[in-house]
């Protein structure tokens, strides 16, 4: 299925009163492999995986390499004030909330004739 190829790196979402807070697994990459950009109230987590490979002979590997992407929605938050960090492997992004939430949907009154 196409699911299991789009769905890497797998995140973890977690929020308080303050902050959402998004985690990522990305073994065998570091900051250099990775990209994180949040705009328009949709975080991205872009990078690339470059297979090890050196030697002759066969070889075989059921691991991940490539390009990813991830776009999470971010709601309510400080944009500008998003933090990320990379340690053992794993992507940390936070994100403050705002103070001000912007209203939710707005339903709209359909006038009938």
């Amino acid at each position: 299925s196409m699911e299991g190829r789009f769905a890497w790196p797998k995140v973890e979402l977690s929020e308080t009163d303050k902050a959402l807070t998004v985690s990522a697994d990305l073994p065998g990459l570091t900051e250099k492999d990775v990209q994180v950009e949040i705009a328009n109230g949709v975080l991205t987590i872009r990078g690339e995986k470059k297979a090890e490979r050196n030697g002759e002979g066969r070889y075989f590997s059921e691991r991940y390499y490539g390009a990813f992407e991830r776009q999470i929605p971010v709601d309510d938050v400080l944009e500008d004030r998003a933090e990320a960090s990379f340690k053992n492997g794993v992507l940390t992004i936070s994100v403050p909330k705002s103070e001000n939430p912007r209203a939710g949907v707005k339903r709209i009154a359909i006038n009938s004739r």
